[in-house]
């Protein structure tokens, strides 16, 4: 049986400097943030007085909510700037900003899968090419697009959706900074719009999920991870084109990379290719942080 991989990705815009407490020291290019971070269970391994020194931007929760709060600037410090990310032979630009939820628009352990994404889509190209089309790539709860550079800058043809018109923006951002275009851009809850393509007969050759805890459509609709994540992998698996990749990311603390495999195999029973495990960054002191599982696989 296959066992778990621990995956880092290299970022020279990005490093984990120190963790613990309950917090994470993190450099965004010239920019250090200090926010919360659920399972650094551990002690800091620099002193208080390290932390404030370097940080210049530092968030706090308000009003008792576990997300929302304040971001504290150092002088000069900007709101938004940009960092960038090799990709395959070329480079993806992001622009970063300081949000109310603490997130500021990249999750950095991603880059590990975008270039899984890029591999795959280049490879699908090279098959497809004969047919003169490009392989087809659907990402869903797609926030501001790391996903979605990877796959468009592979030649793929790229479908974007988040219920959220402010990360649509955000990506399209993104998109223009680095350089790429024709994305197809779709503001709508992934699942209405799972559901709606399956019903057309539509298919991809390649799937991205990268579903939160919890979530709200644009049209209010719920979104429950353990509720909602068994019919969404079933309509992947329907539309999922025959060895096309699929990629599945979760954050929820508690569920694990096995878990994943399971859920995905009761849909794409015998993938030609797997892998899963979790996706980390190691700080300074040496402690390993868990940001989150991965299961990736080809039909």
């Amino acid at each position: 049986m296959k066992q778990p991989q621990l995956l880092t990705p290299e970022w020279e815009d990005y490093e984990l400097i120190d963790s613990g407490d309950f917090e994470k020291l993190e450099r965004f290019g010239r920019c250090i943030t200090r926010r919360p971070e659920p399972q650094a269970i551990w002690r800091k391994s620099l002193a208080e007085e390290e932390w404030r020194r370097m940080a210049t931007a530092s968030f706090r929760r308000e009003g008792g909510s576990e997300e929302r709060g304040k971001w504290s600037l150092a002088p000069r410090q900007p709101e938004q700037w940009h960092i960038s990310q090799a990709i395959g032979s070329g480079r993806i630009t992001l622009r970063l900003g300081l949000t109310s939820f603490k997130h500021v628009g990249v999750f950095p352990e991603q880059a590990e899968n975008w270039n899984f994404i890029f591999e795959s889509v280049k490879a699908l190209g090279k098959e497809s090419a004969q047919e003169g089309t490009r392989p087809k790539v659907l990402n869903m709860f797609a926030y501001t697009g790391g996903a979605s550079l990877a796959a468009a800058a592979a030649g793929g043809d790229v479908t974007h959706v988040d219920s959220v018109k402010q990360c649509i923006t955000w990506a399209r951002e993104n998109m223009e900074a680095s350089g790429l275009s024709g994305i197809r851009w779709v503001v709508e809850d992934a699942l209405k719009f799972a559901r709606r393509e399956v019903k057309r007969g539509h298919r991809y050759d390649g799937i991205i999920l990268d579903p939160p805890a919890y979530g709200r459509g644009p049209e209010g609709e719920k979104w429950v991870l353990e509720e909602n994540i068994a019919e969404m992998l079933s309509l992947c698996g329907e539309m999922l084109s025959e060895g096309g990749f699929l990629v599945l990311n979760l954050y929820s603390m508690g569920l694990s990379a096995m878990l994943a495999k399971s859920a995905v195999n009761q849909v794409i029973p015998n993938p030609s290719m797997e892998q899963f495990g979790e996706l980390y960054f190691t700080d300074r002191a040496g402690k390993s942080l868990p940001l989150g599982v991965y299961y990736r696989c080809r039909k």
